[in-house]
């Protein structure tokens, strides 16, 4: 116990000083004033919006000051949280937990061998708790206000300067939300991507080793391509070509390319995927890998957290609009049709190829499908949706069989195979399917305040593919440096006998199931 208490500290304390390690070169910007208009490639539903986009009373009646003429004016009122988007994404938040703890548990424990199912709980279970703690420390911070086009800053580490009056933009002019509820929804991505990860390694990694590995692969990989992906200051911040050109030039760099991400996909999924690749070669293959049955011990808790996961997805995907109306609406319709489109690929392939459909690949199936359609789905027409879902289902079967056999890796739940070959396609496919021509949305132009622009399929095709790859880049360098490390400090597998064993035991001390 005292082992495990120091290990949890050392993470934390990690963390912490890595940051304030790397603070004096960071532009510690102030938060800004609340957005206006959007950026010609990316829609704001592209982004999850700055937390720097906060206005307060006295924000507003500064900026009105300074612009009024010299007779006395009335004060403008001060923007207040719309209660409907409020509690939309209070839900949404709810349930982005849920795909996590259980969701992403026990899909992932029913997969594994029972000797080691309460390990591969135990781990989704504390990165989500230990990625939530780091978040208020210093990842909203990073990710979420101004600095360079690759880290924030840390004014606001510890939440300093979040109040319950402190607001958020969302995708509207003029609507806002508690700027405590986007830290809160904003801080279920980053837990639940870093919980992902455990998949890739499950069966023979030490506890505290994923602990470490967590703390570093969030603090570098996942802050940055969150805040290069999804920071700027908000449509309120632009109102003419100037203004637009200063929320460009202070976003991140993949916002300011125009990449449209509305959920997750380079954030999530490629990011949490090429660490586990990374991870599945550098820790080495389950002792008896191929020689042995690792058959999955419970199917029906794969497919309970599967359900879990799907239910889940909708406050993953909707709640990404930030406000609910229409555009949420499309995302959640698109969530159900490609996870369904998806699943029945997904069999019908398995069918062909082995003769039978099984629970395992529909399962599977859904989960593809949900990851395909994150990053597209507030942009596409359902007719896109369906699309990507049928081509998710068939591509990442694909990816858990022909591509599994290829990388020779002992990806143990084929992190890689749905979530980095799902995410890249639905990536790609974002590009072509948002186009108007195709029934998607395009992009916003909030300086004309009109929606459908998009600069061509070709040209939004590279945009995406410059996103996929700074993500492959920077989160397979941090894994592999973080792993490495890793193993000079704790190490990072479990000896022989222990595996043998079973992580449940040899590590926690405990059964799942008591005979």
């Amino acid at each position: 116990m005292k082992k495990l208490l120091s290990v949890l500290a050392a993470t934390l304390l990690v963390g912490v000083a890595a940051i304030t390690a790397s603070a004096s070169a960071l532009a510690q910007t102030p938060a800004s004033a609340p957005a206006a208009t959007a950026a010609p490639a990316a829609d704001a539903a592209s982004t999850a919006v700055s937390a720097s986009a906060v206005a307060t009373a006295a924000t507003a009646a500064t900026a009105a000051t300074a612009t009024a003429p010299a007779a006395p004016a009335a004060a403008a009122p001060a923007p207040v949280p719309n209660k409907g988007d409020t509690a939309f994404m209070t839900i949404a938040t709810v349930l982005v937990i849920m795909m996590t703890i259980p969701g992403v548990a026990l899909f992932y424990g029913g997969l594994v061998r029972s000797k080691n199912m309460l390990s591969v709980l135990m781990q989704v279970f504390v990165v989500f708790a230990l990625i939530s703690v780091l978040w208020v420390i210093y990842g909203y911070s990073m990710a979420f206000t101004g600095g360079t086009p690759y880290f924030g800053g840390l004014s606001k580490m510890f939440l300093s300067g979040v109040t319950p009056d402190s607001i958020a933009a969302t995708f509207s002019k003029g609507v806002y939300i508690p700027e405590l509820t986007f830290v809160a929804f904003q801080g279920t991505f980053a837990a639940l991507t870093t919980a992902l990860i455990v998949g890739a390694f499950a069966e023979r990694i030490k506890f505290s080793a994923v602990l470490l590995f967590a703390v570093i692969w969030f603090t570098f990989s996942y802050v940055p391509v969150a805040h290069m992906v999804w920071f700027w200051d908000g449509p309120d911040a632009i109102t003419d070509q100037k203004s637009l050109d200063t929320v460009t030039a202070a976003a991140g760099a993949l916002w300011a390319k125009g990449a449209l991400d509305f959920a997750g996909g380079t954030v999530v999924h490629i990011n949490a995927a090429v660490a586990g690749l990374v991870g599945a070669y550098m820790i080495g293959k389950r002792v008896g890998y191929g020689k042995e049955a690792m058959a999955p011990h419970s199917l029906p808790l794969t497919m309970i957290g599967a359900s879990l996961l799907w239910v889940g997805w909708f406050g993953f995907n909707a709640g990404s609009n930030l406000e609910a109306n229409g555009v949420a609406a499309l995302a959640f319709i698109n969530t159900v049709v490609a996870a369904a489109a998806a699943t029945l690929s997904w069999i019908a392939a398995e069918a062909l190829i082995k003769g039978r459909a099984s629970m395992l690949g529909a399962a599977s199936g859904a989960v593809s499908g949900l990851v395909a359609i994150t990053p597209a789905c507030g942009f596409v027409g359902v007719g896109g949706a369906l699309v990507i879902g049928l081509l998710a289902g068939v591509v990442c079967l694909w990816g858990v069989t022909g591509l599994k056999k290829m990388l020779g890796a002992d990806d143990s739940l084929d992190v890689f195979g749905v979530h980095g070959v799902g995410g890249i396609l639905g990536a790609m496919l974002t590009g072509v399917f948002a186009s108007p021509s195709l029934g998607g949305l395009g992009a916003c132009d909030y300086i004309a305040n009109k929606c459908g622009v998009f600069p061509g399929i070709a040209a939004q095709l590279w945009i995406q593919a410059q996103g996929v790859m700074y993500t492959v880049v920077i989160s397979g360098v941090v894994a592999f440096v973080a792993y490495k490390i890793v193993d000079l400090t704790v190490g990072l597998r479990v000896a022989e006998d222990e595996e043998r064993e079973g992580l449940d035991i040899s590590s926690h001390g405990e059964t799942a199931y008591n005979k």
